[in-house]
């Protein structure tokens, strides 16, 4: 057994509840990260982009349960060690990146709230950052000689220029006045118009004496504006990671499914041709997000050109430099090591029972291999909870022998997304996604009568 450096209680415990729940563990994935390493290292090229002031965009494509949520975790920790600021959130059918009756705005406040930095990885980062914005200006001041006031209105100047960024920097001046007088209502105000959080302008006018709130237009431009922002507070830049895209696919609206796909085709060809600065995107899609023709992102034909795979590429000649990247499959020597890893893990604190030797772990691989066949390695999310269940189990019963255990474990394929297949047979939208909205919303012929 591999030697592995000791972790803190707090984080082997969140590691092992969250795998043995099907869930991703919001820290340790470098942990147990195996396998993927040129996929993470086209990300960390991405992430240098962005810290010299350029831009990038990327579509994570995977299965269910293939580690893509995973992966896009372990992105966010390096862009922190790389100082970058980090938004995250998961779309669902009150988060969206278009429309007309609060999905957008609510997008945006949950991107807010989870802001990240590295001394705060698990997100509300907001009020900080905009201190570090201050104590940026007031550290260039003591070095210039000049006033602070100088120094913070040069700086929000350059914000100004954005779309939208008179009222933003409007509001960071009234932050910076709150630090002043200690305000700490002005302070909180500040911070709630930056969140999104404002309902409607005349209370924020009523606070900040601005006119402007962020709404559902206005989402992308104030993206923007935080990357401008988070440069000038010190930071490398911004990385926005969107997850659960597939619930734009199931949209039942039509054109609510175009106009989101026309928010992010402004996004696509915004980070290409280099219109925006410090600033990157990374979405988790299934495959059928992205290349059904009917529903998915390839129905949207000027999408479907920027997407489309390399002809060049094969599965011996991969191409990791457009925004595309397919999740390679763990091989089963990956998912032997990562098993490895998880049982060093959970044997840390239990030094009175050794953990599980190499002949365990390969008998343990080979009866999920025959109960299941490859999905155990493509999808290996069921796999790894019931290894760490087996592990529980032996850990809860000193009497019990991991030979008689595996006889009783089931396994079976990591299920195929219900809601997907009913929308390809009915063409409906499933439970929980948005109903129609209106006739009018929907699909082209849907008015059409005899």
């Amino acid at each position: 057994m591999n030697t592995q450096r000791r972790l803190r209680p707090r984080v082997r415990d969140t590691i092992l509840q969250s795998l043995r729940a099907g869930v991703v563990p919001r820290m340790g994935q470098e942990h147990i990260q195996v396998g993927r390493a040129a996929e993470v290292e086209a990300l960390v090229g991405d992430i240098g982009r962005i810290a010299d002031g350029g831009s990038s965009v990327r579509f994570v494509v995977g299965a269910y349960g293939s580690g893509k949520t995973f992966f896009l975790n372990l992105i966010r920790s390096i862009a922190h060690e790389k100082r970058l600021i980090t938004l995250s959130a998961d779309l669902a059918p009150d988060r969206r990146l278009h429309a007309s009756g609060g999905q957008a705005r609510s997008l945006y406040q949950e991107l807010t709230r989870n802001l990240a930095t590295r001394s705060r990885p698990e997100g509300g980062a907001m009020p900080a950052l905009v201190e570090r914005f201050v104590n940026e200006a007031l550290k260039e001041a003591k070095a210039t000689g000049a006033s602070p006031r100088t120094i913070l209105q040069a700086r929000l100047e350059r914000l100004s220029e954005g779309v939208g960024g008179y009222d933003f920097a409007e509001v960071i001046g009234a932050y910076w006045r709150a630090h002043d007088t200690g305000d700490d209502s002005l302070k909180a105000s500040a911070v709630r118009w930056l969140r999104g959080e404002f309902s409607t302008k005349t209370e924020a006018r009523a606070a900040l004496g601005v006119r402007t709130i962020v709404d559902d237009a206005s989402v992308y431009d104030h993206l923007k504006l935080l990357a401008h922002f988070s440069r000038l507070a010190g930071f490398a830049g911004l990385l926005v990671t969107l997850d659960e895209v597939v619930n734009l696919y199931k949209l039942g609206s039509g054109r609510a499914r175009r106009s989101n796909y026309e928010q992010i085709l402004r996004i696509l060809n915004d980070c290409l041709q280099g219109s925006v600065e410090g600033i990157g995107f990374v979405f988790g899609a299934t495959p059928d997000l992205l290349y059904d023709t009917r529903r998915g992102l390839y129905s949207y034909e000027a999408l479907q050109s920027r997407l489309a795979p390399n002809r060049f590429a094969s599965e011996l000649l991969v191409d990791l430099s457009s925004p595309v990247i397919p999740l390679e499959n763990l091989t089963p020597e990956d998912l032997f090591v990562l098993i490895r890893k998880l049982a060093a893990i959970h044997a840390q604190g239990q030094e009175e029972r050794p953990p599980l030797g190499d002949a365990a772990l390969e008998a343990f691989l080979e009866h999920c291999a025959k109960r299941v066949g490859e999905a155990y390695f493509r999808t290996p999310r069921n796999t790894i909870k019931a290894f760490i269940d087996l592990l529980e189990v032996l850990r809860q019963n000193p009497g019990a022998r991991w030979e008689e255990l595996l006889g009783r474990l089931e396994l079976a394929p990591e299920p195929e997304d219900l809601a997907i297949a009913d929308l390809e047979r009915d063409g409906e939208a499933p439970e929980g996604s948005l109903q129609k909205e209106t006739a009018e919303d929907d699909d082209e012929l849907s008015s059409f009568r005899l």
